[in-house]
């Protein structure tokens, strides 16, 4: 079972949490993939999405093909709880302009999530797993880029972000930025 380790309510009846657990097991509208360009989703978060949602994500990842660092594509969800996968290719550690290009992958799918209409999204710590991306660094852009989407964007059907991993170090950072951020709205 997924637990929340922090919430926050924002304006606008938005909100943003951060959860232990299994993002396959996620009940959102869609969850994002911590994708390679190639979308071959063969180990960590993609393998495991795969495993648990069946080969039919990887059969329309096939169709798509390849998908540039910064970008984000996006496949049915097979037999997982959420309706659709936002596959994001995030940079690998040490390839150049690493931050950046995390900002884009976050709000490609975002703007995919806006499109589509989702009320809820749930995002694993992209690029800091394999890709060596730091994890700290990681929350940073990830919370900074959806606070911003959520200001830039008050159309938009979004409602609710899940920032959401399975092991306690990335959790910690995640909760380590909540906590800095909404430090002051909290007490």
């Amino acid at each position: 079972m997924n637990k929340v380790l922090r919430r926050i309510e924002l304006l606008g009846g938005r909100s943003i949490e951060v959860v232990r657990g299994d993002i396959t097991m996620e009940e959102v509208d869609a969850i994002v993939n911590a994708a390679n360009s190639r979308l071959q989703h063969g180990g960590g978060v993609a393998g495991a999405i795969v495993r648990r949602g069946g080969r039919i994500i990887q059969e329309e990842s096939n169709e798509i093909g390849y998908v540039r660092v910064g970008d984000a594509a996006v496949t049915g969800a097979g037999r997982l709880p959420c309706k659709k996968v936002i596959h994001a290719v995030g940079p690998m550690w040490g390839e150049g302009g690493e931050e950046e290009k995390l900002r884009d992958a976050v709000e490609s799918s975002l703007r995919l999530a806006h499109i589509h209409g989702f009320e809820s999204l749930s995002m694993p710590a992209i690029s800091s797993g394999i890709f060596g991306f730091p994890k700290d660094k990681c929350a940073e852009i990830l919370f900074s880029t959806v606070l911003r989407f959520f200001e830039n964007n008050p159309e938009s059907n979004l409602r609710k972000v899940r920032f959401c991993n399975i092991d306690q170090e990335t959790c910690s950072h995640f909760t380590r930025e909540f906590d800095g951020r909404f430090q002051e709205r909290l007490k």
